[in-house]
């Protein structure tokens, strides 16, 4: 939480104004941040200096572990977060390879586990990859969990903003290196930690080892002008909780358990206190 609020101050203290051209408004920004999750004792980076709906981040987590390319899937999970960018986006609404309501497009989880070959004769499943390499201990420092694939940006609704994995073995501990070129601060970044901290955890619990620390790091970090007066004058004026714990079902053993039958009921949150939502602006 400290992380987060530092970086919050960071931006409001020392942030330069950027045009951004796909929302058409000015983002307040700083380059480069570094925040570390500590899985292994358990200290779940959940914002508590306003309400965060932890429970759709883990939904999303859970689409893009699932390849999901529809906004309807990610609904089933329990997560709206892909509605806009699906179904409001007006260069994607225009776009040739949009398949209709709620297609999102070669994005996210559709590029990591269908990781176009780059001479046509199939794809890669990225994660499955990784899986079945740390189950059996091996450590592949060559292998990385990526959404990003610059061939393939004009064939979804929007680039991948937190966009690489990188698992590491070391001692029989797992550690994750997280990639992201670009964080909405207020709403988006709080998502994105959860989710770096719980991808972790669950691929240290399917592949039988104990999870370390996630390494976090954002390339540009900002906040919109039309979120800056909340940040400020709001979120920022508030004391922070202590942290809460995430709670996983033990019984999730198997990228297939992922992948099938795992649902929202299978994560609970103890001891989560916080202050009252704050509506930020979303830019689609």
């Amino acid at each position: 939480m400290k992380q987060y609020l530092d970086l919050c101050q960071r931006i409001v203290e020392k942030g330069k104004w950027v045009n951004n051209e796909r929302t058409g408004k000015r983002c307040l920004t700083v380059i480069n941040a570094d925040l570390i999750y500590d899985v292994e004792h358990s200290q779940f980076p959940l914002v508590t200096t306003r309400k965060s709906f932890w429970k759709s981040a883990i939904a999303e987590l859970l689409g893009y572990i699932r390849g999901y390319d529809n906004a309807a899937d990610f609904r089933q999970l329990g997560t709206k977060s892909w509605d806009a960018n699906a179904n409001e986006n007006i260069a994607w609404l225009n776009n040739p390879y949009r398949k209709g309501e709620d297609d999102m497009g070669l994005v996210y989880g559709a590029v990591g586990r269908n990781f176009p070959k780059a001479d046509g004769s199939g794809n890669i499943d990225l994660l499955r990859q990784i899986v079945d390499d740390l189950k059996r201990g091996v450590d592949n420092r060559g292998e990385i969990y990526t959404f990003y694939h610059p061939g393939a940006f004009h064939m979804g609704c929007l680039r991948p903003c937190l966009h690489s994995h990188h698992f590491s073995l070391l001692d029989g501990v797992l550690y994750l290196n997280s990639t992201q070129r670009s964080a909405d601060v207020p709403l988006g970044l709080n998502w994105n930690m959860i989710q770096c901290y719980t991808f972790l955890a669950l691929m240290a619990q399917i592949t039988g080892h104990k999870a370390g620390q996630a390494f976090h790091k954002i390339v540009n970090a900002h906040i919109y002008e039309d979120q800056l007066e909340l940040m400020r004058d709001v979120q920022l004026k508030r004391e922070p909780f202590s942290p809460p714990k995430l709670i996983i079902n033990p019984e999730i053993k198997s990228l297939e358990d992922l992948e099938t039958w795992v649902t929202l009921d299978d994560f609970s949150v103890e001891g989560y206190e916080f202050h009252p939502s704050i509506k930020y602006p979303f830019s689609v």
